[in-house]
């Protein structure tokens, strides 16, 4: 798969983790607490400007879901190798209340992660 392009999304930031399949994947299934490995792109839901990807570092990332943001280890439980699920993630369940000290405390975020393994 080629990296994705997100396009803006309309109406209001959701109030609870949003997980949209884009591909299913028909591989392993990923478990909570479990480690995955993924592509993914970040924007801001409201403006829809990156501000992060895996793909334009060249390398895809792997992590234990566990250290991971609320609505990582919410939404990509049940997710199979080779699918591409988008993630529209509040504030809560991301870098928290704007003023938290993270530069994308406050902001309502989209994801779109391709599970590429899982161990």
């Amino acid at each position: 798969m080629d990296k994705p392009i997100i396009e803006p999304l309309s109406g209001p930031a959701p109030t609870d983790v949003d997980a949209t399949d884009l591909v299913v994947g028909d591989g392993a299934e990923a478990q909570a607490g479990g480690v995955v490995e993924v592509h993914y792109v970040g924007v801001d839901f409201e403006s829809g400007q990156e501000f992060d990807s895996s793909w334009d570092r060249g390398q895809s990332i792997e992590f234990p879901l566990t250290g991971l943001i609320a609505g990582w280890q919410e939404g990509i439980p049940g997710m199979r190798v080779g699918g591409r699920r988008q993630l529209v993630i509040p504030p809560e369940k991301a870098y928290g209340p704007a003023g938290g000290g993270h530069p994308l405390a406050g902001r309502t975020l989209v994801f779109v992660i391709d599970l590429l393994s899982v161990n």
